[in-house]
C-alpha cells in the first residue's frame, strides 16, 4: 500500500513538473514575441518622426529591420542604423537596399560588427547608396578571406581565442592591401610562439602600416606581395621580418628618388612618353632626301642637318638641346 502511494505520488509530481515546463515555455515563447512587437513598434516610432517616409515605405522598412533582427543582428544595432538613416534623411528604398544587403552577409555567417560600424561611418559622411553597399561588399570578402585564414590556421590544430576579434583585425590588414599569405604566415607563427591576441593585433598593424608605406611609394600590390614574402622566408622571427620589409622598402624608397630626381637610367624603351637619346635608322619626312652621312652626330628629329661651314671638313657639333 506505501509503494502505491509513493508511485501515485511520484506520477502527481512528475506531471506537475511538466505541466510547469510547459507552462513556463509559453510564458517564454509570448514574451519574446511581445519583446519583437515591442522592438518593432520603438522603430516604427522612430520613421514616423519623420515626413520622409510614406506609410507604405515604413512598413516596408519595419518588414526589413525585422528580418536582420530575426537573423541575429541585435536591435540595438538595427535601431542605430535606424536612426543615423533618418538623420541624414536616406531614402527609403535606398535604406532597405542597404538592409538586404547586410542581411545577405548575415546569412553567410560573417561577422557583421565591423560592417555596421562601416554602416553609420557612410551614413554619418552622406555617402550614397551605391559607397556604402560598395563599403559593405569589400568588407564582407575581407572578413570572407580573414576567416579561410583562420580556419586553415585551426584546422592544423592552432587554437585561437578571440575568433570575432581576430577576424576582424585580419580583415583591416587585408583593406591595407597586406597579402593574405603573409596575414596567414603571422596567425601560425604568431600563435606558435605564445603571442597574445594584443601582440598578434600589433605586429598586424605593423604589417598594415608597411603595406601602407609601400603603397605610398608607388609599389605595385604585386611588388608588395613579393616584398612582403621575400621578408618572411629570409627569416622565421617576427621582429626581423617588419626590420628586413622597412629596410627593403627604404631601399625602394631611395632607388625611386634617384631616378627621378638624378640621372635617367639609359633605357631602349620609352614608357614615360620620351623617346631614347640615340636612334638607329630613323624615319625621314615625306618629301626629304636623306642628306645625313654616316658618322655624322644625329640631329633634331624630323629636320635636316645644317650645312657645315667649316672649311677642313669637320662634322659638325651636334645641336645644343
Amino acid at each position: 500500500m506505501i509503494s502505491k502511494n509513493k508511485i501515485k505520488f511520484k506520477l502527481i509530481l512528475s506531471l506537475i513538473t511538466l505541466f510547469t515546463i510547459f507552462t513556463f515555455a509559453i510564458s517564454v515563447f509570448s514574451a519574446e514575441t511581445a519583446t519583437i512587437d515591442e522592438q518593432l513598434e520603438q522603430l516604427r516610432n522612430i520613421l514616423d518622426s519623420s515626413s520622409t517616409y510614406s506609410a507604405f515605405q515604413t512598413t516596408m522598412l519595419l518588414k526589413s529591420a525585422q528580418n536582420l533582427i530575426e537573423s541575429g543582428i541585435s536591435f540595438e544595432d538595427t535601431k542605430e542604423i535606424v536612426e543615423n538613416s533618418v538623420k541624414k534623411l536616406t531614402d527609403a528604398y535606398d535604406m532597405k537596399d542597404i538592409f538586404d544587403a547586410l542581411l545577405e552577409t548575415k546569412k553567410k555567417g560573417l561577422f557583421t560588427v565591423s560592417i555596421i560600424n562601416k554602416i553609420n561611418e557612410g551614413l554619418a559622411k552622406n555617402a550614397s547608396k551605391v559607397e556604402i553597399i560598395s563599403a559593405i561588399s569589400t568588407k564582407a570578402e575581407n572578413l570572407r578571406k580573414a576567416a579561410e585564414i583562420l580556419n586553415e590556421a585551426q584546422q592544423e590544430g592552432l587554437e585561437i581565442n578571440g575568433e570575432e576579434e581576430m577576424v576582424g583585425i585580419l580583415a583591416d590588414s587585408l583593406e591595407n592591401d597586406v597579402p593574405q599569405e603573409s596575414l596567414s604566415w603571422l596567425i601560425k607563427t604568431g600563435t606558435n610562439e605564445g603571442r597574445s591576441i594584443e601582440e598578434i593585433t600589433e605586429i598586424s598593424e605593423e604589417l598594415s602600416y608597411l603595406s601602407l608605406l609601400a603603397t605610398d611609394s608607388g609599389l605595385s600590390p604585386e611588388e608588395i606581395s613579393l616584398l612582403f614574402k621575400k621578408a618572411t622566408e629570409d627569416s622565421s622571427n617576427i621582429e626581423e621580418i617588419c626590420e628586413n620589409i622597412q629596410n627593403s622598402l627604404e631601399t625602394q624608397i631611395s632607388t625611386a628618388k634617384t631616378e627621378t630626381g638624378g640621372t635617367v637610367k639609359p633605357s631602349t624603351t620609352s614608357g614615360s612618353g620620351t623617346l631614347p637619346t640615340s636612334t638607329i635608322g630613323s624615319p625621314v619626312e615625306v618629301g626629304e632626301t636623306p642628306t645625313q652621312e654616316a658618322g655624322e652626330a644625329p640631329t633634331e628629329t624630323g629636320s635636316a642637318p645644317e650645312p657645315s661651314t667649316s672649311s677642313d671638313g669637320d662634322v659638325p657639333p651636334p645641336p645644343e638641346n
